[in-house]
């Protein structure tokens, strides 16, 4: 069942744009291996699933990016928790967009 939705920005603190980059990559590699669905976004990336599986790659993606070599990291969350009822998902959001999105990202 689907009854929560996270939203997560991992920020590592290292000085370089792209060390900064190769942590959170790694950190969405992750996300991606849970097989859970999610969606990568400029600032934060969402996924929704079970609640408990949710709280749980919430504190995994913290020790990823030190695992990574971030000597610490600041996350912020947004977590929508439904216990007896489905979400809106991922898809409900945000389908009406994609074709718009993708034609200004190639302008």
């Amino acid at each position: 069942m689907i009854n929560a939705s996270i939203a997560i920005q991992v920020l590592p603190d290292v000085l370089d744009d792209k060390e900064t980059v190769r942590i959170v990559d790694e950190v969405i590699a992750y996300i991606e291996s849970t097989g859970l669905k999610f969606f990568v976004s400029p600032f934060e990336t969402t996924v929704e699933g079970d609640y408990d599986k949710l709280m749980e790659i919430v504190k995994q993606c913290q020790l990823i990016a030190v695992k990574a070599g971030a000597p610490s990291v600041k996350s912020y969350v947004k977590i929508f928790f439904n216990p007896d009822n489905e979400i809106l998902t991922i898809n409900s959001k945000i389908d009406k967009y994609i074709d718009r999105n993708c034609e200004e990202l190639n302008k």
